[in-house]
């Protein structure tokens, strides 16, 4: 009887032994997965954004410090490099250079269609390449993300109409010929066309400069005495428009709607010489812009066995990052250091 017992108390532990959720070397695989990071980071890891105007202070201020604030959350490297002026040219060459160096991604800020072929460089040499900001639609990039320029023409148009009443003379200026931001004014003006009453004298290019932001504006209050409203498509615009209509004391008479939200815009509206902002959430750009490169580096979701072979990628292929708007009733939330 005592050996039927000794059996099978010995079958038990044997049993007990074999189970792999009782086992040593289960628990220990489990507490190494535990104590294993999610992502090993090599220390060598060096993220590049290639930008033009690399000084400016709009890019400075969000797309850089969002970028840089990631590097350091993620323990990489970051770098940013690019011409001190608005040259394609040389940011094309910045990018060929860049790509010289096998940086672990490129990150690109979308100028110019002519970029095309420099991305593409990067694509080709397996470099993880992304675009932010406007989309180079006819590269080979892996990712896009930025803002929906018609959006922002929309917006400005229902917040134009609002603030004159649904009627009388208003303008635009902004950069003619750019994509986006023909895409912007075609937004506006499908709002518009609503509202018969509503009249459009003109279609202005400032050249993103604020002097010719302020004499296109000066010279449109001069020929329309009565201007209703004036909106503004690029950084300079609503700086420059608002230098004029303080000079000319049409503060509060003149509507303006503009895009960007710069510390310049926010003391217009504080002013009441700017009524509504449309700003970008430029630093989603470039955060998770970086990150869509890091987790194609990493394969942090693997969508096959194989993502290379199977010729996808795995991360978004596009993505709207959204706007926000900025009036008098909300702009205190906007004057806080987010850095």
């Amino acid at each position: 009887m005592k050996i039927i017992l000794r059996s099978i108390l010995l079958l038990f532990v044997i049993l007990s032994a074999c189970d792999p959720k009782k086992g040593a070397l289960y628990k220990q695989r489990q507490l190494e997965k535990q104590q294993t990071p999610a992502v090993e980071i090599n220390e060598d890891e060096e993220y590049v954004m290639v930008t033009t105007i690399v000084n400016f202070p709009m890019y400075v201020n969000h797309d850089q410090a969002a970028f840089q604030r990631w590097g350091r959350a993620r323990g990489v490297k970051t770098s940013i490099l690019g011409p001190s002026e608005w040259d394609v040219q040389a940011q094309i060459a910045t990018i060929e250079q860049v790509i010289g160096t096998r940086p672990t991604g490129l990150l690109i800020n979308g100028t110019d269609p002519a970029i095309a072929g420099a991305i593409n460089k990067a694509v080709e040499a397996g470099i993880p390449t992304v675009v932010y900001d406007s989309d180079i639609p006819n590269s080979e990039r892996h990712a896009f993300l930025g803002t929906d320029w018609y959006q922002i023409g929309k917006l400005q148009g229902e917040a134009m109409v609002e603030l004159i009443g649904g009627k009388g003379k208003v303008a635009y200026m902004g950069i003619l010929g750019m994509t986006n931001m023909e895409a912007g004014f075609q937004g506006l003006l499908d709002v518009l066309k609503n509202y018969p009453e509503i009249e459009v004298v003109g279609k202005y290019d400032d050249g993103s400069d604020v002097e010719e932001a302020a004499r296109i504006t000066s010279d449109l209050l001069s020929a329309h005495p009565d201007l209703a409203g004036i909106c503004g498509f690029d950084a300079m615009s609503g700086p420059g428009i608002g230098l004029s209509i303080k000079e000319a004391g049409k503060a509060g008479k003149v509507k303006v709607t503009t895009v960007d939200w710069e510390p310049e815009h926010i003391k217009l509206v504080q002013e009441g010489v700017i009524d509504v902002l449309i700003g970008q959430k430029r630093e989603l750009f470039t955060w998770y812009g970086a990150q869509f490169l890091f987790d194609m580096v990493h394969d942090t979701n693997p969508l096959s066995s194989n993502d290379d072979k199977a010729g996808i990628t795995n991360i978004p292929y596009s993505v709207n990052t959204g706007l926000l708007k900025i009036t008098q009733d909300n702009i205190h939330l906007f004057m806080e250091d987010h850095s």
